[in-house]
């Protein structure tokens, strides 16, 4: 990191309020912020503040491992954020070297200005491209000017509600104030930051717990996907956590795997097939924490509910992610942040304050990367209450609730981040499964703990849907 930046709180007074936010949100003890410091200067581009946002909740996810280890050794564990690298993380942490990723984005994923307005359409996954096309009376083949033809015609609000009935991903583009005035917008701001809830286990520690890998041993079940749940269990990879990752056989995400599962193994289950549920089961009875992204009601069609899952495993730690709130009209529609950034009025507002002629999101799927550092902080709060108090802990966040956090913040004066340069990458050759690749050096160092990840990146379904030996 550069020592030469400001090193504390004072320095960045936005991240600051938004990290005493956040913890207060995960019950945290306000004490504890005295121990960080927000070190660094720069800022991505953004009518909002995109790098306090970042810097808050690494910031956040170090506190809580600190304290966890600190429940482990019995002291206190100093806490510093780089401002720049932080930044630099949301956007993407692997550089590779004679190799080029997939493309993020399918040809037709995008904004098109409807009748009257602007929408946007999510179709990576190929099943929410053909139910989007589907409604346009489109070929699955079709092309991005065909699509823009086809949207022309349709008003924004009528489209979207067709995508959305057809199974579909879509968001019409609404200001602030609409959002505001809309029933789900209304019920995700009086929705807390995180949702959490304590449950008597009895459970007890065994072993020699090790301070410096606060999670080894910790065996963490990842049922998430792009991008928000793969950044909380790669965040708790670097602390040690055995990460496993488990994908229906049909789904893939090509174009963020390489930088999502770093740290983790990744298997294959359809838990809608009664033996591979049996293995999942017997998988999260001997889990310690389950991170979870599935829809609204997804889980409780296939007998896997939170009551059945607290009843399974009494003392598990259990963090679950929507995209558009938990209360609400839409608390079971499908989203993702670009979607979500459109519905809240980010890129209306990015567009009229920068007075562009189309929407203007922010400059990274800050939603999802934020919202996934702070189920990793709601995950290492849920250990260490278990550490203290022997419970287990059921723990909510949205992405639609992280953009009131965003958005409700005073704009401040920005400056540029300055460029990468070959300092900021780690020394760690990583033998991926694509080929070699750098990492970004960690934003966070937390004094006596080290993130660093032991297994490369690796593709989904390639390892055992199993535990390893202990």
């Amino acid at each position: 990191m550069d020592d030469s930046s400001p090193s504390n709180p004072a320095a960045a007074p936005l991240a600051g309020h938004m990290l005493s936010l956040i913890w207060q949100a995960l019950d945290g003890d306000a004490t504890q912020l005295a121990g960080v410091q927000l070190a660094g200067h720069g800022d991505l581009p953004s009518v909002f503040g995109v790098s306090d946002l970042a810097q808050a909740s690494i910031a956040a996810a170090g506190l809580a491992a600190g304290e966890l280890a600190q429940a482990m050794g019995g002291r206190g564990r100093a806490v510093r954020c780089d401002r720049r690298l932080a930044s630099m993380w949301f956007s993407s942490s692997i550089r590779p070297e004679g190799w080029t990723p997939p493309a993020l984005w399918d040809a037709v994923a995008g904004d098109y200005r409807c009748g009257d307005g602007w929408i946007r359409l999510h179709t990576n996954a190929p099943h929410h491209r053909a139910r989007a096309l589907q409604v346009l009376g489109l070929d699955p083949q079709s092309q991005r000017e065909q699509v823009a033809s086809a949207v022309a015609g349709w008003r924004g609000i009528e489209l979207e509600q067709a995508i959305v009935d057809n199974g579909g991903c879509a968001a019409e583009m609404r200001s602030q104030a609409q959002w505001q005035a809309h029933p789900q917008g209304q019920a995700v701001a009086s929705e807390a930051l995180v949702a959490h809830e304590r449950f008597e286990a009895r459970w007890r520690p065994s072993g020699n717990p090790d301070p410096a890998r606060p999670l080894a041993g910790v065996r963490v079940l990842d049922l998430t996907r792009v991008l928000a749940g793969p950044t909380a269990t790669r965040m708790l990879a670097g602390l040690g956590a055995e990460v496993l990752r488990i994908d229906p056989h049909w789904w893939d995400e090509p174009g963020v795997v390489p930088d999502m599962t770093l740290g983790k193994r990744c298997a294959r289950l359809d838990l809608r097939v009664p033996a591979q549920r049996a293995v999942f089961v017997a998988l999260l009875e001997q889990a310690d924490v389950l991170v979870h992204g599935y829809r609204g009601g997804a889980l409780e069609g296939l007998g896997l509910g939170r009551h059945w899952r607290r009843q399974c495993n009494p003392a598990l730690v259990d963090v679950a992610l929507d995209a558009y709130g938990w209360s609400g009209p839409w608390a079971g529609r499908r989203g993702f942040d670009s979607l979500v950034q459109m519905s809240a009025g980010i890129a209306h507002a990015g567009m009229h304050r920068l007075a562009r002629d189309q929407p203007t999101p922010l400059p990274v799927q800050a939603l999802d990367h934020a919202t996934g550092y702070l189920m990793a902080a709601a995950a290492l709060r849920g250990l260490t209450r278990r550490w203290q108090q022997g419970a287990g802990s059921d723990w909510r966040m949205s992405l639609a609730r992280t953009a009131v956090l965003l958005t409700c913040q005073p704009p401040q004066a920005q400056q540029a981040l300055a460029p990468e340069r070959a300092g900021d990458l780690d020394q760690w050759l990583e033998q991926t499964a694509w080929g070699p690749a750098r990492r970004l050096r960690t934003a966070l160092e937390i004094d006596g703990v080290p993130v660093r990840w032991t297994l490369a990146a690796g593709p989904l379904g390639s390892a055992p849907a199993a535990w390893a030996q202990r």
